[in-house]
């Protein structure tokens, strides 16, 4: 009799794609996809966290959870007291730190739904959720709790759709299936005090739409 196999841990999973490059490459060996580095898509989020990081008269410490190839944060720095950039993948988070340097600026290599993070005034969760699992989304959820603000980046369908269907860690999303992640709908019932849409980019009615919500704890 055949078992089914075992899915593989997150962490070789992610090492998995940007070794043999599921997400795309621009010639360098990590590049966190299209998502990170198409300015009609980045442009108008990047400006959008940075006049809610400006809007505060003390500057904010920040947690950037799966800061992948950190094309986005580097632009977020400056307006940080500040800023924790994390990821799972050991070689690009050494990478990381050869590239990117600012006295504010940390960069750790932790499993995000297993480790304990670093506190902070706000997280940043950019098309992070989308790739795993429901059991680590979970995981992860109750870690939100301990942040006053989450900047919350996901890739749903256009329309009505199934939120949180389980999937296992992987290059994909939920888009072929009809879903998304939604924290506030079953099975999460993600609790906050308000919610707000940062920035949302249709991409097309079949390629879906990445929308940026802040959630106040």
């Amino acid at each position: 009799m055949n078992r089914p196999k075992k899915p593989w841990p997150t962490k070789a999973v992610m090492q998995q794609i940007y070794e043999k490059q599921l997400w795309g490459t621009d010639g360098s060996n990590f590049y966190s996809g299209e998502g990170s580095h198409e300015k009609q898509i980045t442009q108008p989020y990047i400006e959008a966290v940075t006049n809610f990081l400006k809007s505060h008269s003390d500057k904010l410490t920040v947690c950037d959870l799966g800061c992948g190839d950190f094309n986005i944060g580097c632009h977020l720095v400056n307006y940080s007291k500040h800023y924790f950039a994390i990821d799972i993948v050991d070689e690009l988070i050494e990478r990381n730190k050869q590239l990117f340097k600012a006295e504010n600026l940390e960069f750790h290599c932790l499993d995000i739904s297993k480790d304990s993070l670093p506190k902070a005034d706000c997280v940043i969760l950019r098309q992070v959720l989308q790739h795993l699992s429901n059991s680590e989304i979970q995981d992860i959820l109750k870690k939100l709790s301990d942040y006053k603000y989450t900047i919350l980046t996901e890739h749903i369908p256009v329309g009505n759709f199934e939120p949180n269907k389980d999937k296992i860690a992987s290059q994909g999303i939920r888009l072929k299936q009809n879903s998304g992640v939604d924290i506030l709908a079953e099975p999460f019932n993600f609790k906050v005090k308000s919610s707000q849409v940062l920035n949302e980019f249709v991409l097309s009615e079949k390629n879906g739409r990445i929308v940026t919500t802040l959630f106040i704890l």
